[in-house]
């Protein structure tokens, strides 16, 4: 007998609570990272990292959480830094990931929101995100957040033995540098 899971009830973005993403949130936000890994548009990567090498690779300031009325993380969002090199210590890298249970209700613009005011009070004058051109939805919300398409780089990496292209996006900040 087949049995289907009653669908989520969908969370209100009034309800949301969005603050820094901590140490002993990293399996939730792991677990959330593996379902965008499984869907095979999200990234290059094939499993989520140990939270030593997640955090050794993300600004400290940057991480945040959003969370459901029940204080579930249902989202996170965080930015890493694109070269060690000091000319490039205001341009930074970002990744959003939803839980797949509340994709298309808010969460991921919200978070991509507040990662952006966070940027701009840290100094920093330039975001960029590498975006499979298949991932309409994550190429549409940074649109919506300012974010614009700079280029296309073709068969940057091969993800399950297939050639993917990745879109370049930027946001250039009207507040800082």
């Amino acid at each position: 007998m087949n049995e289907t899971k009653p669908a989520a009830a969908p969370i209100s973005s009034l309800i949301w609570r969005i603050d820094h993403l901590q140490a002993a949130d990293w399996p939730a936000a792991a677990a959330i990272y593996l379902e965008g890994i499984a869907g095979g548009n999200a990234t290059f990567e094939q499993s989520a990292p140990a939270w030593e090498v997640w955090d050794a690779g993300h600004l400290p300031g940057s991480r945040l959480a959003a969370r459901g009325p029940d204080g579930a993380l249902v989202g996170w969002a965080a930015l890493s830094p694109v070269s060690g090199r000091c000319v490039y210590a205001g341009v930074a890298e970002v990744s959003v990931y939803v839980a797949d249970r509340v994709r298309g209700q808010g969460v991921g613009r919200a978070l991509l929101e507040q990662l952006v005011a966070a940027s701009e009070a840290a100094g920093l004058w330039t975001l960029q995100a590498g975006i499979f051109p298949e991932n309409a939805a994550s190429v549409a919300l940074h649109q919506r957040c300012g974010f614009r398409i700079v280029g296309r780089r073709e068969r940057l990496g091969q993800l399950r033995g297939v050639w993917r292209d990745v879109l370049l996006l930027e946001r250039r900040s009207a507040v800082t540098g």
